[in-house]
């Protein structure tokens, strides 16, 4: 691979720049994204319980001592519930819109590198090409020994690219699955709080 990379010409380098790039955001989100998942399910019921027994600060008390996006959007809501139903809901979007930013983060970051990296691929597919034909000017002879070297580098800069691209879109689906399912235990979890908070009143 090693020879591969220097065969492959300049354009190797800022491919290599942005898989590293692509490498340590995706390392980002995997910690951030795995310290955000709970089990919604389990949490849903603590909370559930706390506030069937009448006890909004345990309920809340749950939720400070929980990590993660649902808890701090349930906390949200939790601490207005004395001031009504409208509050808790309103107070539970801009909470979720918080959070979902922080779930989001950095997730453009590796979109410009799959984006990227097939372009910088095709540019030195583009100047492997150039220095070919270059080599055929200059001997004015076309001999497969003088454009195999320009044909190599492009060959291998669309490969390197491609293989870059594929690997960072593949993290990047990882992540976006990740967080539609924290939504989405966010928003049950959500309405089941407010439905029994409105049945206690």
């Amino acid at each position: 691979m090693v020879e591969y990379f220097f065969k492959g010409g300049p354009f190797m380098y800022p491919i290599l720049i942005a898989l590293i790039i692509g490498i340590m955001f995706s390392i980002e989100r995997f910690w951030t994204l795995m310290r955000a998942s709970i089990n919604a399910r389990r949490f849903t019921h603590r909370i559930r319980e706390a506030l069937e027994k009448g006890s909004i600060d345990d309920a809340v008390e749950i939720c400070a001592n929980t990590r993660g996006p649902i808890a701090n959007v349930l906390q949200a809501g939790l601490t207005r519930a004395g001031r009504g139903i409208e509050a808790v809901e309103k107070a539970v979007m801009t909470a979720g819109t918080i959070e979902m930013a922080f779930l989001e983060r950095n997730l453009v970051w590796l979109a410009t590198v799959v984006s990227l990296a097939p372009m910088l691929g095709f540019l030195g597919t583009v100047s492997g090409m150039v220095n070919a034909f270059d080599a055929i000017a200059q001997a004015n002879d076309i001999s497969p020994s003088l454009v195999a070297g320009g044909i190599s580098e492009a060959l291998l800069t669309t490969m390197f690219g491609l293989i870059v691209a594929i690997i960072i879109q593949f993290c990047h689906n990882f992540f976006v699955a990740r967080i539609d399912k924290i939504v989405t235990d966010m928003e049950e979890s959500t309405q089941e709080m407010v439905d029994t908070l409105v049945a206690k009143q």
